[in-house]
């Protein structure tokens, strides 16, 4: 198992952070003030702009230590050598995305129910994303929303690394470090907000203080 610190987990939305420019200020940012990992996720874009962003993102990226992780597209994550890839259920199975990329890349998969962790393959994947713990704008075709007490019942019965995800903001990501999961990741309460170092601050204190 590959190790990766989940403990604040950006996914870009490049609407919320207006194009490559943006997505590419903002995870610098947020990176330079807590954020430990930068999904690329951009389910409306052709591959070639999907290509250009990787790029910008990994070399912008690189001086800050954050993992780059690409969403569902192995072949740009192999393409830019990503540090690794989140794939979903209606993905790839992930037999093959690790066969693919090695056993020295990231693997993570969502999760949203009990039937799905328990399936979970753990001998090939690094980390899991379970939700969406709180309702949620950005994602269109999430799973039904599992609240914090459903959400505490998985972590009891995770076996691997697991990181919150869906409608977390400022004073919900403490619930549910508490509840036992690893990291939280967000979007909008990093993407397009007036001040993206002072927002990722806040939430980094906030992860910081659930854990003490």
């Amino acid at each position: 198992m590959n190790t990766i610190d989940l403990s604040l987990y950006l996914v870009l939305d490049p609407d919320l952070c207006g194009g490559i420019a943006g997505m590419v200020s903002t995870a610098v940012i947020a990176a330079q003030n807590g954020a430990t990992v930068v999904q690329l996720r951009a389910p409306q874009w052709k591959k070639r702009q999907w290509f250009d962003a990787a790029v910008a993102l990994k070399a912008a990226l690189a001086p800050t230590g954050a993992k780059l992780i690409i969403n569902d597209h192995i072949d740009i994550a192999l393409a830019i050598d990503a540090d690794g890839v989140h794939v979903g259920q209606a993905d790839l199975p992930v037999a093959e995305v690790r066969r693919l990329v090695g056993p020295g890349k990231i693997v993570g998969l969502s999760t949203s129910n009990a039937a799905q962790l328990a399936a979970v393959p753990l001998a090939l994947i690094d980390y899991i994303g379970v939700g969406p713990a709180y309702p949620t704008g950005t994602k269109q075709d999430a799973s039904a929303v599992i609240g914090v007490a459903e959400f505490a019942a998985l972590m009891q019965a995770k076996r691997c690394p697991a990181v919150a995800i869906g409608g977390i903001g400022l004073g919900r990501a403490a619930p549910l470090i508490s509840a036992g999961a690893d990291g939280v990741a967000v979007v909008s309460a990093i993407c397009g907000q007036p001040d993206v170092a002072l927002a990722t601050r806040a939430l980094f204190n906030e992860i910081t203080e659930a854990r003490a």
